[in-house]
């Protein structure tokens, strides 16, 4: 069996799984994203209105904000673009709804970059300046950056590994069984790819964080009492 004409060479395809999955060491896995509080103001009681909910997530928020960002600062990190780097890198920042939203994307960032140092010996540098505010998409692109990989498959491996929190912060606070967070995750990676397509044809001027809901579940989850998620 021969090799796929302009298939992603094997090593940026791990490279890729590796940099998406939940198991990186960077505290994905310790957010709900607002969902958490869904399940006490909201009514996400079962499989259905969960999928539902993070489906819309899916493409009203990731689909029109952060994804956008991958795919732009993927560019910019490849032609060395410092100021493009820093306005996304700001926009991030100056979008999110609520302190643990901002919270969220900042320390997974600075994670990652931490996480990125035992394998770049140049990260330190490339940073400078953002080391100690950089967001998670801007640091995840960097990462991608570094692989052979298209935006637009950086940006599929992205959405595939928020899914999996996601899907992993619905098993545990609806709470479901392991067999739905799995029929979830196969609905979710049935609408991705469109999510992407939408993605990869955003101008800067269509990006855009406005999830009303979402930002007030997401502040009420700042007080709720009895919680096992960060955001």
């Amino acid at each position: 069996m021969t090799d796929v004409p302009g298939a992603l060479p094997a090593a940026s395809l791990l490279q890729l799984i590796w940099l998406a999955s939940p198991a990186l060491p960077i505290g994905g896995f310790s957010y709900s994203e607002g969902f958490e509080a869904g399940v006490e103001w909201g009514g996400l009681d079962n499989e259905e209105r969960a999928c539902d909910w993070i489906v819309d997530q899916l493409h009203l928020g990731l689909a029109r904000s952060d994804l956008p960002v991958v795919a732009q600062s993927i560019a910019a990190w490849r032609s060395a673009d410092a100021t493009r780097i820093a306005a996304l890198n700001a926009w991030v920042q100056h979008t999110r709804e609520s302190s643990e939203f901002r919270l969220q994307t900042e320390q997974m960032g600075r994670s990652f970059v931490e996480w990125l140092k035992l394998h770049h010996d140049d990260v330190a540098a490339q940073f400078d300046g953002l080391a100690q505010t950089v967001t998670y998409p801007v640091a995840f692109a960097f990462a991608a950056s570094r692989t052979q990989a298209s935006a637009r498959d950086s940006c599929l491996a992205f959405a595939f590994g928020w899914a999996e929190n996601m899907i992993g912060a619905a098993v545990k606070s609806v709470p479901l069984g392991q067999s739905a967070g799995q029929r979830m995750l196969a609905r979710l990676a049935e609408e991705i790819p469109a999510a992407i397509d939408f993605t990869i044809a955003q101008a800067d001027h269509d990006r855009q964080a406005f999830t009303p809901m979402l930002a007030i579940y997401s502040a009420r989850h700042e007080t709720q009492y009895s919680r096992l998620f960060r955001s």
